[in-house]
């Protein structure tokens, strides 16, 4: 408690704002000379970011998302000793327009479609500072962009964009425009950027803040190299740097009376027929190319129907009442995840194995279970235990142990005995009668394996087995 209170006390220690310096002026007034400038009367200001309560929230958001430690190898629980000791002067360098943001840490992850995405991975320090500038910026931009975005906005969802493309599609437009920007995160105009930033915001210490995390530069390799267009995924403000962006575009969009939804680079457009959507197509890459320099990845953009086309890892059936369905793509990648969790090689026990498997069925439900087909649930579920019942198949090892443990979990003397000396591999053996009853539904209930088509209540869940292979509650002497 005492050290949250130095804490607070030390964020809101330091003196009141300076004017900023010549240099900073001449930097941002360069970047604001483009066609979209149009210099905004008001505007957040660099005290509203250093304002105690603002960076209490700020703090909080950072610890509670965790990440990796940027180039200087600060972890999110040395950044309250850190901030408690070097405070007033961070915030005296923020007042004056001094503050010179720290290189990323440049990575790549996989992405779940196949190839690498590259992330930037501020220092904590910067993502703190990063989260309370967009705070301030999100509290007085977010009411100005457009109804049709739903990417990384407060009260807005992933669901609610997916149920928006449901609702054109059922009003007859039933032909989507699916817009992939080439990289656009790594190819965002700075300037054109910074322009746009500077129509919203007067304060020159804000505008050459936001302008050194954009051009800090990055480690790749045991190299800093520059960075001289992009907004580096990694860090709090990019997402609402990239809503500013492309707020560009919805704006467009709204003018020419189209019907669209987009999620940050993520944006369909529904029209009527097929010759509109090659029309709109057309229309909106050449404005794209022409006012915002972004790119059109012609291989993964198409106009088709919303049946063939992937929106947020869902995909839509056909008729007059169009039901959510979860995307081919995205079936095939929870597929493959699940096989990786659930390696017959991987030598762990069934109830660590479960345990790890959960955590992952669980996220995935609570996004995918949006879907209108339950019965692509269901069948995911038997295939999963399906799967957990090939690797206890395999840890039994022998025939002798086969046949015991399949006595001992009530499977009758006859049964047991073929299914323990058959040739058959494991996975062939999984579905059978056998293992069947002797590792039945309520078994994996037991062990609390997740399910992705049902959220069982929590009272209904019994404490799990201590020995994932003792007999299940309930369950009698062994038959036969």
């Amino acid at each position: 408690m005492r050290q949250k209170t130095e804490l607070e006390i030390t964020l809101h220690a330091g003196t009141t704002g300076e004017a900023p310096s010549a240099d900073a002026e001449g930097t941002e007034a360069r970047a604001a000379k483009t066609e979209l400038e149009s210099r905004a009367a008001v505007g957040p200001s660099m005290e509203a970011i250093v304002e105690r309560v603002n960076l209490k929230k700020a703090l909080a958001r950072v610890k509670r998302n965790k990440g990796a430690s940027g180039l200087d190898g600060m972890t999110i629980d040395e950044l309250v000793p850190y901030l408690k000791e070097h405070w007033p002067r961070i915030r005296a360098q923020l007042l004056d327009g001094s503050y010179k943001p720290q290189p990323v840490r440049r990575v790549e992850i996989p992405k779940a479609s196949g190839g690498k995405r590259p992330l930037g991975i501020p220092t904590v320090l910067d993502r703190f500072i990063q989260q309370a500038v967009m705070q301030v910026l999100q509290a007085d931009w977010d009411r100005t962009f457009s109804a049709h975005s739903y990417g990384f906005r407060p009260q807005r969802s992933a669901h609610q964009a997916v149920a928006r493309a449901q609702e054109l599609i059922a009003s007859g437009h039933d032909v989507v425009v699916d817009i992939d920007l080439e990289k656009f995160f790594d190819r965002v105009n700075h300037d054109i950027l910074m322009g746009l930033v500077a129509k919203r915001v007067t304060d020159k210490r804000v505008l050459k803040l936001i302008r050194g995390f954009l051009t800090t530069g990055g480690l790749a390799d045991g190299l800093v190299g520059p960075t001289e267009e992009g907004t580096p995924q990694g860090g709090p403000l990019s997402p609402l740097l990239s809503n500013l962006m492309l707020d560009v575009l919805d704006k467009e969009l709204e003018t020419r009376g189209l019907n669209f939804v987009r999620y940050a680079d993520d944006c369909n457009i529904y029209v009527r027929s097929q010759r509109a959507g090659a029309r709109v197509m057309a229309g909106v890459e050449g404005f794209l190319t022409r006012r915002l320099k972004l790119k059109v990845n012609k291989a993964k953009s198409a106009v088709a129907r919303p049946s063939k086309r992937k929106f947020l890892g869902f995909s839509f059936m056909t008729g007059k009442q169009p039901r959510r369905r979860i995307a081919p793509q995205s079936l095939a990648q929870f597929r493959s995840r699940v096989r990786e969790l659930t390696r017959r090689t991987r030598g762990n026990s069934l109830a660590q194995i479960v345990k790890g498997l959960s955590v992952y069925l669980t996220g995935w439900r609570g996004y995918f279970g949006f879907c209108e087909t339950p019965s692509v649930l269901r069948e995911l579920d038997q295939w999963t235990r399906r799967r957990l019942r090939a690797i206890a198949w395999k840890q039994w090892k022998r025939g002798s142990t086969r046949f015991a443990e399949l006595r001992r979990r009530g499977v009758g003397r006859d049964l047991a005995a073929q299914s323990a000396g058959s040739p058959h591999g494991p996975w062939r053996l999984s579905n059978s009668p056998a293992l069947a009853i002797a590792l039945p539904n309520a078994f994996f209930v037991s062990l609390r394996l997740a399910s992705v088509a049902v959220r069982p209540e929590p009272s209904s869940i019994e404490p799990p087995c201590t020995d994932p292979y003792a007999r299940w509650c309930g369950r009698g002497r062994p038959r036969g």
